[in-house]
């Protein structure tokens, strides 16, 4: 590299070898990257491209090299080599507004997210939306669309920042963060995270009590995941939906919303959800009273919950049906005896 006239090219890799290898020497010392000469040549290779484009001007051809090594180091034990070059590529003020100094801020935030760095995370995010604005029709790497890819990274970084706000039971700023991630999603023209953002949302209202404004996002949500053929996202939405409508005393829609929750589960195949779903009709028909109704469908998930194999999911259901069963005998014996004495 020195004798080709790449010295700045030279220092950097020099000085980058030098802090990897220290970090890696102190917890694996045969990881060590000299003794990965592939790695090397790839850098070798990149830098000189990149530092050869710069003395040309060709700031977009210096940005497509260092995002290529960016991309390069994707290994978990090379991702402070990848922040490296991601960030040299976006931060470049020479580079202008280019496709992959905007692809390369994308990357940062996908990797400080990965890591929880959920505030750096949302300021590169945020940052390269506003990149995108001057490049609608900008695709990554890999041909999608870059406005996209990244109103789905946002959307999980709001989703994901909306997370301690509901632990502390901060209904404010979550909703906040929560209407946030739900705008992008929508504007991400994807509608299975659309239809995720909705149910979030909606779950977030029914804890506020305000259960109007979460029946209508659940019930968006449901129309998206019929639409969309989820058949679990359907049966959560309906799930959900039923809860309301039993906080609000209208235990009829409420029943109604369980049993076609039953219904979308038995479509669906899974096992474990159908068992779930049938517990969950017979605890709200067992908390009525109406425990004849309550072993009919505390029975069909205990027989489906023998079919999975699954002991703990098995006794719960044993337990519901034990309780119910008794229940219904003497319901029953008592009108009988009723009958008979008239």
């Amino acid at each position: 590299m020195l004798q080709e006239g790449f010295h700045r090219s030279f220092s950097e890799l020099f000085s980058l070898l030098q802090v990897e290898q220290q970090k890696r020497a102190e917890s694996d010392p045969a990881s060590a990257q000299q003794l990965q000469p592939e790695k090397l040549e790839t850098m070798r290779l990149h830098l000189c491209r990149a530092e050869q484009a710069e003395r040309s001007g060709s700031w977009s051809v210096v940005c497509e090299q260092r995002l290529v090594l960016g991309q390069y180091f994707s290994a978990s034990e090379d991702r402070s080599l990848s922040l490296h070059f991601l960030r040299s590529c976006a931060g470049g003020e020479r580079a202008g507004n280019c496709r992959a100094a905007a692809e390369a801020r994308a990357c940062v935030a996908e990797l400080y997210l990965q890591q929880g760095e959920l505030e750096q995370a949302r300021q590169q995010a945020e940052q390269c939306l506003r990149q995108t604005e001057g490049g609608s029709s900008w695709s990554d790497s890999t041909g999608r669309l870059l406005q996209m890819r990244v109103r789905g990274t946002l959307w999980r970084i709001y989703d994901r920042l909306a997370d301690a706000p509901l632990e502390a039971r901060n209904y404010t700023d979550a909703l906040r963060l929560l209407h946030r991630s739900h705008r992008v999603a929508t504007e991400s023209e994807d509608r299975q995270t659309e239809a995720t953002a909705a149910y979030r949302l909606g779950l977030t209202y029914q804890s506020t009590g305000d259960h109007d404004t979460a029946k209508e996002f659940f019930s968006t949500c449901a129309q998206m995941c019929e639409s969309l053929q989820d058949t679990e996202g359907l049966g959560n939405a309906y799930k959900a939906m039923a809860k309301s409508m039993e906080s609000e005393g209208n235990t009829q829609e409420a029943v109604q919303c369980l049993e076609k929750f039953v219904e979308v589960t038995q479509r669906s195949g899974v096992k474990h959800n159908l068992v779930d779903a049938c517990m969950c009709v017979g605890k709200f028909y067992y908390t009525m009273g109406e425990y004849s109704r309550a072993s009919h469908f505390f029975l069909q998930s205990y027989e489906v919950a023998c079919e999975t194999g699954d002991v703990s999911l098995l006794q719960k259901a044993q337990v519901w049906l034990a309780c119910a069963r008794p229940q219904s005998l003497i319901r029953e014996f008592s009108t009988c005896t009723t009958l008979m004495s008239k």
